[in-house]
């Protein structure tokens, strides 16, 4: 079940980031057998900035592509369905192409990029998987170029700003120093905020589960402290904010009695003295209210053209 939770957040996650350079849809039927693509993308080429801040993710994304993202290890068996998935794409396009009478260029059909937080060199060698150090990061692996599919080993990946958002898929260690990475993010980074509240969903769903792995326990440990500070600062910040709106409204309706009690009846002329007149102390207002008359409170508070001073 734990499962399952973590690869929603994956899906979440992938989709939170890629819609803003493409469009996403997470996940996508194909025919044939019914399958789903895990996170289908198609990049939009006019935002060239966010594709930069997503490092290693947005090199991925200049091109159509599919990605399938594992918790656990994949297995052959799961390499080859998504694959399997790709063909199947590529037939579609074919099929449209041909309807709509259209040429297929090769940059047209997507890539796949099967995301794993580890692989074996069996595994890589059995798909004639190759890395290509020269031109990318370790741990991504090529398979033949008309295959159009890599395999990224999320734990080879070296620790650096580049690949810190593809290592928040990771497990374990990799997982938690990557999560310590995101915190550190200024708090007006682009991604930041959402990521986090996703790792906030995934903590509330695998708190309530019976049967944790022990990488899950150790996930709950190194996330809850940090939802925890959150929770409170927000809270405070909510109760400060509740205080002061609550001295706010107190302070409107005691103006509104001031006024009601003089002129009888609030008209919009009045009405508009209200909100300036909150600014000031009610020592210096209070006496204001009771002692100016109708026209000097609106030239006090509105101005003779009916602007507020």
């Amino acid at each position: 079940m734990t499962r399952f939770f973590h690869d929603q957040f994956a899906k979440q996650y992938l989709e939170e980031l890629l819609s803003t350079i493409g469009e996403v849809k997470a996940p996508r039927e194909v025919r044939g057998e019914t399958r789903q693509i895990d996170v289908w993308f198609s990049p939009r080429s006019q935002l060239q900035g966010n594709l930069e801040a997503l490092g290693l993710l947005g090199r991925f994304a200049t091109i159509p592509a599919l990605f399938e993202p594992f918790r656990n290890p994949a297995t052959p068996d799961e390499i080859i369905n998504c694959m399997l998935k790709l063909w199947e794409v590529r037939g579609e396009l074919q099929r449209e192409a041909k309807r709509k009478q259209t040429q297929l260029r090769s940059a047209d059909y997507p890539k796949l990029w099967i995301l794993t937080p580890t692989a074996s060199q069996t595994i890589l060698s059995g798909f004639g998987a190759i890395s290509d150090e020269q031109n990318w990061l370790p741990g991504i692996y090529f398979m033949a170029d008309y295959l159009r599919t890599a395999i990224v080993v999320i734990h080879q990946l070296p620790c650096t700003p580049e690949t810190l958002w593809l290592r928040i898929l990771g497990r374990g260690r990799v997982q938690s120093t990557a999560i310590d990475e995101l915190e550190a993010l200024p708090a007006d980074n682009l991604f930041r905020s959402n990521a986090l509240l996703l790792l906030a969903d995934l903590l509330s769903n695998i708190e309530v589960n019976q049967n944790l792995e022990s990488e899950d326990r150790e996930l709950i440990m190194r996330l809850s402290p940090l939802f925890s500070q959150r929770l409170e600062e927000a809270t405070k910040q909510g109760m400060q904010q509740g205080m002061q709106q609550g001295i706010r409204e107190e302070r409107r309706e005691q103006i509104e009695n001031i006024l009601k009690v003089r002129f009888g009846t609030i008209d919009n002329q009045l009405e508009a003295i209200i909100e300036p007149s909150l600014s000031l102390l009610p020592a210096e207002l209070v006496p204001l209210l009771l002692q100016l008359s109708r026209d000097e409170l609106l030239a006090r508070f509105v101005g003779q053209n009916g602007t507020q001073n």
